[in-house]
């Protein structure tokens, strides 16, 4: 049975080493990276936990304390959310511009706004906890602003101990920019 989500960067993976935007749809939103392991595996442990206060509140409910079901089931489908956004953060491009997904927060910039997106050498935080190591960051410079939280690091829940991968994403988000901030 195949699994598209499994191969979303086929594109990348076939395309010739001169085509860096492969995309034919260059409008759509894309993230040109996979999800990381570690992403992954936290998003399925929140649905596994999930699908037991989902049980819980189907126990909760045979008994007979229907609030108490309610609020399982409402709690449970805050959890699901929360999963499902994990797996939506990152770094997104399309014709449009350049969309960083956060948990709570969206940023979306224009192409005609960017400066420059470059890697670079800074401390970068390990796994989004408050612990940094020394590490490379792909950052975004936009007119009039200054220099926001990284795009990607090498130690996100995407590419920790995955440095091609990370050098891949980079280079691809700097082609887009690239190609589209000399079209605007």
């Amino acid at each position: 049975m195949p699994l598209p989500f499994l191969t979303a960067d086929r594109a990348f993976d076939e395309a010739a080493d001169d085509v860096a935007l492969p995309y034919e749809d260059r409008d759509a939103w894309r993230r040109p990276y996979r999800p990381g392991p570690w992403r992954v595996a936290a998003a399925a442990l929140l649905l596994l936990l999930a699908s037991y206060i989902l049980f819980a509140a189907v126990i909760i409910a045979v008994a007979g304390e229907t609030p108490g079901a309610v609020g399982c089931g409402a709690g449970a489908v805050l959890v699901i959310a929360a999963a499902l956004r994990m797996l939506r953060m990152g770094t997104w491009v399309s014709a449009r511009g350049l969309r960083h997904v956060g948990f709570f927060r969206t940023r979306t910039v224009p192409w005609a706004q960017v400066v420059a997106v470059r890697t670079t050498q800074q401390p970068v935080r390990w796994l989004g906890l408050p612990r940094t190591v020394q590490g490379q960051a792909l950052v975004l410079e936009c007119r009039g602003e200054a220099l926001a939280a990284p795009l990607l690091t090498d130690h996100s829940a995407d590419f920790l101990a995955r440095r091609e991968a990370f050098d891949r994403a980079a280079d691809t988000v700097e082609a887009w920019a690239a190609d589209y901030r000399t079209a605007a």
